[in-house]
């Protein structure tokens, strides 16, 4: 489904799972603002130039987003570059690799505040926008790990959270039909940052980047009421759209 002529934000899209769903956003035809509170080391540069190699535009912002004023620039800017949002992927995440004894709490309030509180930021500041133009969705992201009690306390605690935050925020939006609030709850993906954590261990069963770069794409194109309220793993997602290509 085309997503030419509109313009879409992805946080946390300088690599991985972020930058997958940019990349299939642009290569559906929307225009992208893609952001990263790291932007020192080029990636998220990459992610611009792969984007313009696609024929989109593309707008690049560093920001903090579990800082409000970095959140309003974001937005204030998207809005000057495109004159409108019409999707916003709230992707930005951090995880820890420690056990809960060894988790310090500067580490765990870090993880909660990057992975709930900017999920809430971002969708606090982007949704009047999208109700004063009576249409828009917002995909989050979750975790298989909000559910699977596998590994990370802490980042699971956050994952079961955005997914809770996402059907009430849909609740609340319900009068609103043109305005979709979604979520997607991959399973292990095979990226940069999920390989280097799972060094020697089976991951065959991991699901290849290409899924998320597709997936997103396609609820961004469908009608808010197709998808408004819901939380889609991959099974749910080619249950409904079939397999990707």
């Amino acid at each position: 489904m085309s997503l030419k002529g509109k313009s879409v934000i992805v946080t946390g899209a300088r690599q991985g799972l972020g930058k997958s769903i940019a990349l299939g956003m642009a290569g559906a035809g929307a225009d992208l603002i893609i952001c990263d509170r790291v932007t020192d080391d080029g990636k998220l540069d990459e992610t611009a130039k792969e984007i313009e190699k696609l024929g989109r535009k593309t707008l690049s912002l560093g920001g903090d987003i579990t800082v409000e004023d970095d959140v309003n620039n974001i937005v204030n800017k998207s809005l000057e570059k495109f004159g409108k949002i019409d999707v916003l992927v709230n992707n930005a995440g951090v995880t820890s690799t420690d056990s809960f004894l060894d988790l310090p709490y500067r580490r765990w309030r870090l993880i909660l505040s990057v992975n709930l509180d900017g999920t809430f930021l971002c969708s606090k500041v982007v949704l009047p926008h999208m109700v004063e133009k009576k249409s828009g969705t917002i995909i989050n992201v979750s975790s298989i790990l909000a559910h699977q009690i596998r590994m990370n306390i802490a980042y699971g605690v956050t994952k079961a959270g955005v997914e809770r935050f996402t059907l009430g925020l849909a609740r609340e939006m319900r009068k609103d039909e043109g305005i979709a609030i979604t979520c997607i709850r991959p399973y292990f993906v095979k990226t940069d940052v999920v390989m280097g954590f799972m060094k020697g261990r089976d991951i065959s069963d991991f699901e290849e980047p290409i899924i998320w770069q597709k997936y997103p794409a396609m609820l961004a194109g469908r009608p808010a009421p197709e998808i408004t309220g819901k939380i889609w793993d991959k099974a749910a997602l080619e249950e409904k759209f079939g397999k990707v290509e």
